[in-house]
């Protein structure tokens, strides 16, 4: 075939209106819902011969079926998994466990997480904040023999001698080793500075581990009681909570690896068998054997030799878990005993934070039991006189420390001895020791560790009571205000009584508005602006805020406190929800005004608007919302510049055109387009708002023709074409051409919809000119990918459009066509890809289209070319002439593939589809079209590249066309058309 040959093209003549009813599917009427349940047949057997009765159920309504049950029965299949979980089979040896008298958990060491819920605040979760909170910056020291100094320890541990082998020699050994200990072979690291300090107590964790791994137990032992005595030491003591922290995960490193010792060792031989199995987690004392019942009982014997009571205690407490080897009953003595020898400790910062890891000891191995958790916060009760003491006293002067910050030393230890009591406890709990506090101390310190612990709905039924405790208590140097914040937080979680709210409020409130320092009076506002939200109208809310900015105006002080006063705002927003209330307080705008950093009130401002995209349903036009939120986004457009990283101004866009297609002015659709020209010039940067304001304004136009019901008035229609001349302003101020390209498109559609047809022109000729600019490849997912997929199928999209465009008798046939197609042959395509001849086979189509007597679709009160040429024999001509080029270049190209393998394949599909673009839109009947179309089916299976199965089946196409009415070319065709076997 000759590639270089000249062909008139003959479009087919269309009937779409008969093919449309000829394609269309034959209606059937049905008598069953396509997702009615399946019917279930039984057959049952009647009596004892062979007849059987078949039996059908009835159906029960049930919602329709989801795909994902077909075969999960009902359940998908993470809920599937669900259930198999809640049922899983526990394994034979927890099995006979529950048959044959085995204990609970509480008995097994283990946590019980059925005693302790989600509730509760583990230990974990705490250790981070008291770390950071409790810091220092003088020097510390540390006394140990188990720290490298020039690579070297201090102290070298005495090695068993060769010769002894005897049990009473190795106890004696061992004991020597404890007494070294004893006799003071450890020294002291002085002036060490906080990371220093951590850094040792990490290698005394890894020397610990280490000596375990190595079989040296006693050293193990030993390490645990060294660091249990720097408990002891409160020589910089605002650092204690944190060394607190740190010392006692050693001691838990070191509980967990004596346990899994004892259990390891612990290997017995279930009933009925003959092989030696580990304990299960869950185990029962008799099922431990007696060696491992003797190494356990010689862990504690050591223990109870330890002279000093600071580290008998704590490294007993350590091992606690390893009672459940030797019995069921133990851990409720054994802890009423450590908190009777609790009192011997005579510092009571180092008294009640050891009772606070007895309490966290107990709590993990035993939750049941709970007299312990009472009689350690009521020996502290006991012991609270001693903070007023000389001793205390003269540590704080020495140290140079205030009472407060002091008394904030309690509280970690304090929080978590009443959270351990305050779990599952009841009322009458919480009544009780607010009986036994306001008789023995009625301390800010207590009073504010209580309302941190209980349920907030037992402080919240009781706040009048708590407010006037509050007011009575001795402050003793814990400031009064953390009262009144603990107060508000729990308010903040349950309501009080009816009766009680305003006055609650009005009390609280007389005594922070009188806090003079502004951290503390901030403290508390943060925290009870959410009440007045909740309980109250707009009047109280603004009030406060009136109040906060009276507070952190003098001196700037709101400089210092933006975290808190976000916090007031983001609580204010989260609760009233209708912004004409918000705005209409006096002092909601004030309140933004007093974040002047730019960087905070950028970040209010989105806050702001985050809370309107997602509250505000209903479009609005109040002018006050209007005016206040213009201002918030211009605040946030304003802050971008050419450094501003991609996500912000994302960001930023989406909130700024969220807002824009919030406000509505109903049918003054003038004042609309008035807020859309303000709009583009206060938010001129954003390509992301750009586009909304385009396409709101196209939907402005749109709405406007419908009301107008596609009949437009003389002012309608200047209207329309003001909309189109906003549209064609903005659009090039969009930095982004590919949304440029397709609002040109867009807009031109809109216009083309107003029979604003010199608009639409206007429109139509900017996209075309743009196209040349479009780039070779685009970012996608951070890949670069070609931008030829996307620049195919607009182009589709724009050749479907231009079907019903009129001719503009000033520029010639199908003059903007004839553009596209001249910017399309300019273009630089890939030459590793056949996108261009696509585009031209497209365009054969529209201009097969073109021509015949009434288009396939139009535009309402839209003369198309049909109408205004009317099959003329000229226009026709000029058509047959323009496809006549495209088919010579397609052509051409198909010449230019043959010359590799691959493009032998490209050039194949592409004669392919050629023909059958042939096949729809071009007379067969013609000489000329049926010897193309020949020509391309045999260049399509030149090369033995073609898919045998799809020529198959267009080959029967063929074949049944040619056996219909009037089919004769088609039979002609498919009688020449050979079709070869592929090898």
């Amino acid at each position: 075939m000759s590639a270089m040959a000249t062909y008139e093209w003959h479009p087919k003549p269309r009937n779409y209106n008969a093919e449309q009813k000829a394609g269309a599917l034959q209606a059937e009427p049905t008598v069953d819902h396509p997702l009615k349940p399946v019917m279930v047949s039984e057959i049952k057997k009647l009596g004892r011969g062979n007849s059987s009765k078949q039996l059908t159920s009835k159906p029960t309504p049930s919602p329709a079926l989801d795909p994902l049950a077909d075969t999960m029965e009902g359940l998908d299949p993470l809920s599937q998994f669900a259930a198999a979980a809640a049922i899983k089979v526990a394994d034979p040896l927890s099995q006979g466990l529950g048959q044959g008298g085995g204990k609970d958990a509480t008995d097994s060491g283990s946590f019980n997480k059925n005693q302790l819920d989600d509730s509760f605040e583990p230990w974990s979760s705490k250790k981070a904040t008291i770390l950071s909170k409790y810091t220092t910056s003088e020097k510390l020291s540390i006394t140990t023999s188990f720290l490298s100094t020039g690579g070297q320890q201090k102290v070298t541990v005495k090695s068993q001698p060769a010769g002894q082998s005897t049990v009473t020699d190795k106890v004696k050994n061992r004991l020597e080793q404890l007494d070294d200990f004893e006799e003071g072979s450890v020294r002291e690291m002085l002036n060490l500075s906080q990371q220093d300090y951590v850094h040792r107590i990490n290698e005394l964790n890894q020397a610990l581990i280490a000596a375990w791994d190595q079989d040296q137990k006693v050293k193990a032992l030993k390490i645990a009681i060294q660091c249990s005595k720097l408990l002891a030491d409160t020589s910089v003591i605002q650092f204690y909570p944190s060394k607190y922290v740190l010392i006692t995960d050693i001691l838990d490193t070191f509980g967990r690896l004596v346990y899994d010792r004892i259990r390891r060792k612990s290997t017995y031989i279930p009933s009925g068998g003959t092989t030696p199995q580990m304990l299960p987690e869950n185990f029962a004392p008799h099922q431990v054997p007696d060696s491992a019942k003797e190494t356990c009982r010689n862990w504690f014997f050591k223990i109870a030799s330890i002279r000093e009571l600071i580290p008998r205690l704590y490294v007993e407490a350590a091992i606690m878990s390893c009672y459940s080897f030797l019995t069921t009953d133990e851990y409720e003595q054994a802890l009423l005993r450590l908190t009777n020898q609790m009192r011997g400790v005579g510092d009571p910062l180092v008294a009640i934070y050891a009772r606070a890891y007895l309490c966290r000891v107990g709590v993990a191995v035993a939750p049941n039991v709970r007299t312990h958790l009472i009689n350690n916060f009521y020996d502290f009760l006991s012991s609270y006189s001693q903070l007023r003491g000389d001793s205390v006293q003269n540590i704080l002067a020495i140290q140079r420390l205030e009472m407060a910050n002091y008394l904030s030393l309690y509280s970690p230890a304090l929080d978590w001895i009443l959270q351990c009591i305050a779990h599952h406890a009841t009322e009458d709990i919480l009544t009780e020791i607010l009986a036994k506090c306001k008789k023995q101390c009625n301390t800010a310190l207590l009073l504010n560790s209580i309302m941190s612990a209980f349920k907030p709905e037992f402080i919240a039924s009781r706040a009048l009571g708590f407010t006037e405790l509050s007011k009575e208590c001795e402050e003793a140097g814990f400031p009064k205000h953390h009262l009144y914040r603990s107060l508000g937080t729990n308010l903040a979680l349950a309501n009080p009584p009816q009766q009680q709210r305003l006055s609650v409020l009005n009390e609280v409130w007389k005594t922070v508005m009188k806090l003079r320092k502004p951290e503390d009076y901030i403290s508390c506002a943060e925290v009870w602006i959410e009440y007045p939200c909740r309980h109250f109208t707009k009047k109280e809310v603004n009030t406060i805020l009136g109040d906060i900015i009276k507070h952190m105006t003098p001196d700037r002080a709101f400089e210092s406190f933006y975290p808190q006063l976000q916090s007031v705002m983001s609580k204010v927003l989260g609760h009233i929800k209708d912004f004409s209330v918000l705005l209409s307080m006096d002092k909601f705008m004030p309140m933004v005004d007093m974040f002047q950093k730019d960087v905070v009130k950028v970040e209010l401002c989105r806050t702001i608007m985050e809370a309107f995209c997602r509250n505000q349903e209903k479009p609005t036009n109040d002018p006050v919302i209007i005016n206040a939120l213009m201002f918030v986004c211009k605040t946030m457009h304003d802050s971008l510049n050419a450094l501003s990283l991609e996500d912000d101004v994302r960001e930023i866009g989406r909130l700024i055109a969220g807002f824009i297609r919030k406000i509505s002015f109903g049918r003054d659709f003038e004042q609309q387009l008035s807020f859309y020209v303000e709009s583009r010039a206060n938010f001129s940067n954003i390509d992301s708002v750009l586009v909304a304001l385009v396409q709101c304004v196209n939907q402005l136009a749109t709405e406007t023709r419908t009301v107008m019901k596609g009949n437009h008035s003389r002012k309608t229609a200047a209207f329309v074409r003001a909309c189109a001349a906003y549209c064609f302003i903005t659009i090039p101020s969009i930095v982004d051409i590919f949304h440029r390209l397709n609002l040109y498109l867009l807009s031109g559609q809109v216009a083309l919809l107003n029979l604003a047809l010199t608009q639409a022109d206007a429109f139509f000729k900017g996209a075309i000119s743009l196209i040349p600019d479009i780039p070779k490849t685009m970012v996608i997912d951070n890949k670069s990918r070609s931008t030829e997929p996307f620049l195919l199928s607009y182009i589709n999209n724009f050749l479907s459009t231009l079907l019903v465009v009129p001719d503009n008798p000033e520029h010639g046939v199908l003059y903007l066509v004839r553009g596209l197609l001249n910017v399309i042959q300019d273009y630089v395509w890939d030459t590793s890809s056949d996108t261009k001849a696509w585009v031209f086979l497209n365009v054969i189509s529209l201009l097969s289209a073109s021509c015949q007597e009434q288009y396939i679709y139009h535009v309402k009160n839209v003369d198309s070319n049909d109408v205004l040429y009317g099959s003329d024999k000229k226009f026709l001509a000029e058509v047959s002439v323009l496809c006549g080029t495209l088919i010579t270049s397609i052509l051409e190209h198909c010449k230019t593939l043959a010359q590799s393998e691959n493009g032998q394949k490209r050039q194949s599909q592409l004669a392919m589809e050629f023909f059958n673009r042939i096949l729809v839109h071009g007379d067969i009947s013609q000489p000329e079209i049926s010897s193309l179309a020949l020509n391309l089916w045999n260049l399509a299976q030149k090369h033995g590249q073609a898919d045998t199965k799809y020529m198959v089946r267009t080959l029967e196409y063929v074949k049944t066309k040619g056996g219909q009415a009037g089919g004769k070319a088609y039979r002609d065709l498919a009688a020449s058309m050979p079709l070869q076997s592929r090898t």
